[in-house]
């Protein structure tokens, strides 16, 4: 007996798309044994408050000198470099309050290599950035310049040192304030050692020091000799176990990975984003990562096209647990019973073939087979598949009609949908309401497609049974997919 031709659901997934090898660096789990516990209990009783009294006598002799440097000095505007006594103070007599402050909490720096002038490197790039203890990297290297929130400077004490840094403000308020930063970087990165070096932490957010995450650009869009600062705590506590470096010859954030012996993935800050609104979704937090850096490049999505189709996946996997829809909650979505088309419609966003969806393939589903699928030809095709009667209106009975052949839908089931789909709910649905549907529930234009892909391939067996081989070949479906997402290059 010969086999029957199988049809092939599975598609042959591009590597570049494949989940990472670290699945949340922003999230930091540290477990204290019974032992370290009773250290700390030990230990605190007699050192927190010594070290809090030694920081404080740090402090009453910081601030008086800050304020001293940065006597009207102005924040905004035409900001001049500090010059003579002014930067003198600050790299001396500043950063050695610096250093002793972080002495007072219990930091010993060890420094490896050797920092290179303001003319020689006009930027500083530190990774990783785990804590906020990382600034000890600006008070080792002299208290270069750094980016800052313009809401820091606020802050009591600490604002008044933030100013003696003259750093390049960020604010949240100011629509062009991200190229007015660049432009800032810039100007002094080409000042010719006027302005002191410039201080980045390319990876704009906090990681768990457990790989490298994608760098943001602004330290290197200048132009100019970079160099990168390597920050290890020697902490048992901490990922990493080596002291405080600054290589000679280390260009590239896969060099530093290198260094650091640590892996480098896609995430960036836009995935911390992601985590955040996916547990406001009631979510967990790990649906919201995706690689953002990767996916937007490789599909050409914006944050704004991410962030709603996260919604529209939580409004599908509200009722499930662990952000993960399998295919009965997913036609649940859809208004629809489980059916060959809909399995089949499944299985392609099923990159990894689990079983089930992630936020990750939902996205790259319904941007690489939905909306493709979703055109005006696509549309009218499938409103004259309902249109029976060809007077351009769809009533309930022809909607029902086709459905209940189609996918085995009862009219009760059909009733919600039509009315859902029925905007102004004059009884029947025209092409401009059906479109207007399509457009935010692309998943539909697919699945018409595929459901009329089946038929064919259902027509074929019944004409040919047997004498096509259709075990190596992919539906119109898959190929589309194949050829929209070979496209996008690694």
């Amino acid at each position: 007996t010969t086999m029957p031709p199988q049809r092939v659901s599975a598609l042959p997934r591009q590597r570049s798309l494949l989940l990472p090898a670290v699945i949340n660096p922003f999230v930091q789990d540290t477990e204290l044994s019974q032992a370290a516990v009773v250290k700390c209990v030990l230990l605190g009783v007699f050192l927190v408050p010594l070290r809090a009294i030694l920081m404080c006598l740090v402090l009453a002799v910081t601030w008086p000198v800050s304020v001293m440097i940065t006597f009207k000095r102005p924040l905004k505007g035409a900001v001049e470099p500090l010059t003579g006594w002014r930067r003198f103070m600050c790299r001396t007599v500043l950063a050695a309050l610096g250093r002793t402050y972080y002495f007072s909490m219990g930091f010993r720096v060890v420094v490896k290599g050797k920092q290179v002038s303001s003319t020689e490197a006009p930027i500083l790039a530190v990774a990783p950035h785990s804590t906020f203890f990382d600034g000890i990297a600006c008070v080792v290297a002299g208290l270069p310049s750094t980016v800052s929130r313009v809401e820091n400077l606020a802050t009591p004490i600490f604002g008044r040192f933030l100013r003696c840094l003259q750093p390049v403000l960020v604010s949240r308020h100011d629509p062009d304030s991200r190229k007015n930063t660049i432009q800032e970087i810039e100007s002094r990165a080409k000042s010719g050692g006027l302005w002191p070096q410039v201080l980045i932490f390319p990876e704009g957010t906090c990681t768990n020091r457990s790989c490298l995450i994608t760098f943001k650009q602004g330290a290197f869009i200048p132009g100019v000799p970079v160099q990168p600062v390597l920050i290890r705590y020697p902490n048992e506590l901490v990922n990493d176990s080596h002291p405080a470096s600054h290589p000679d010859h280390c260009i590239c954030p896969l060099c530093v990975c290198r260094a650091l012996g640590v892996p480098v993935t896609d995430h960036t800050y836009e995935d911390c984003r992601l985590m955040i609104s996916a547990g406001e979704l009631t979510l967990p937090m790990e649906a919201g990562l995706v690689e953002f850096t990767k996916i937007s490049r490789k599909l050409h999505l914006k944050w704004d096209n991410v962030r709603k189709e996260l919604e529209s996946f939580a409004a599908m996997a509200s009722s499930c647990k662990g952000g993960r829809i399998t295919v009965e909650e997913f036609a649940g979505f859809l208004k629809l019973p489980v059916s060959p088309a809909l399995e089949e419609l499944f299985s392609l966003f099923d990159r990894n073939g689990d079983g089930t969806i992630d936020f990750r393939e939902y996205v790259i589903g319904v941007t690489i087979l939905c909306r493709p699928a979703n055109t005006e030809e696509v549309l009218r095709m499938a409103f004259g598949l309902f249109d029976t009667d060809e007077d351009e209106k769809i009533t309930q009975e022809e909607f029902t009609a086709l459905l209940r052949s189609a996918l085995g839908v009862s009219d009760l089931n059909m009733a919600k949908l039509f009315k859902e789909i029925d905007a102004d709910g004059s009884g029947f649905i025209t092409f401009s309401e059906f479109q207007s549907f399509a457009t935010t529930h692309p998943e539909y234009a697919k699945l018409f497609t595929t459901y009329l892909e089946l038929q064919r391939y259902q027509a074929i067996q019944e004409v040919m049974p047997g004498d096509l081989e259709l075990a190596g070949q992919m539906s119109s479906g898959e190929k589309q997919e194949d050829s929209v997402s070979d496209k996008k290059d690694d």
